[in-house]
C-alpha cells in the first residue's frame, strides 16, 4: 500500500492529477478553481479506495472507476445547481402587478434613461451619442420612442401607431436592445 501511495503522490501528486484530467477532458468548460475542487475530490476519493481496496482486481483500474464515477456524480450535481439557478430567474420586461404597463426594469433603479439623454442635447441639437443611437432607429421605432417620452402608455402607443402586441414589443426591444443603447453608454 505505501508503494501505491508514493506512485501516486510523488511530484506534487502527479499521476492521481493525470488520471483526473483524463476523465475531465471528457467534459470540457472548465475553470482552474474547477480543476483545483476536482483534484480535491481525487484525494477524497482516493483515501476511500485505499481503504475498500482489495487485491482482487488492478488498484489503478479500481481508482480510475471510482473517480471516474464521483466526477460525474459532481458534475450532474453542479449542473443540477446550474438548472435551478436559470428556473428562478424572470426576465426584466415581465409585468409587475395586474398591469401590464410596469415591468420588473422599470422598478430598478439607474439614473441612465434614454430620455434624459434625448434632453441632454448639444448647441445643434442632440449629442453626438444620441444622434448615432437615434440612427440606428428605424423610422416606426422612433414613433414609438417619441411616443414613449410623451408619456403614452404602451397601449396608447399600440393603438396611436395601429401596432399589433408583436410589433410593439418588437420595436420596445430594439429601443432597449444593448446594440443600439451601447453607443450612449
Amino acid at each position: 500500500m505505501e508503494q501505491i501511495l508514493w506512485s501516486y503522490y510523488e511530484n506534487n501528486a502527479g499521476k492521481l492529477h493525470r488520471m483526473v484530467d483524463k476523465i475531465l477532458s471528457k467534459f470540457g468548460g472548465l475553470s482552474d478553481k474547477d480543476m483545483d475542487d476536482f483534484y480535491s475530490l481525487a484525494n477524497e476519493v482516493f483515501v476511500d479506495v485505499m481503504r475498500r481496496y482489495q487485491d482482487s482486481q488492478s488498484f489503478d483500474a479500481f481508482l480510475y472507476s471510482c473517480l471516474s464515477n464521483r466526477i460525474k456524480t459532481e458534475m450532474t450535481r453542479r449542473n443540477r445547481e446550474k438548472r435551478k439557478i436559470d428556473r428562478v430567474s424572470i426576465p426584466i420586461d415581465t409585468p409587475v402587478g395586474d398591469e401590464e404597463d410596469t415591468t420588473i426594469g422599470d422598478m430598478i433603479a439607474d439614473d441612465f434613461t434614454i430620455e434624459k439623454e434625448l434632453f441632454e442635447k448639444s448647441e445643434d441639437g442632440y449629442s453626438r451619442r444620441m444622434r448615432l443611437y437615434l440612427d440606428r432607429l428605424s423610422e416606426l421605432q422612433k414613433g414609438v420612442l417619441e411616443l414613449s417620452m410623451a408619456g403614452y402608455l404602451p397601449r396608447e402607443i399600440k393603438e396611436e401607431l395601429q401596432l399589433s402586441e408583436k410589433q410593439y414589443a418588437d420595436c420596445y426591444a430594439a429601443i432597449q436592445s444593448y446594440r443600439n443603447v451601447s453607443v450612449l453608454l
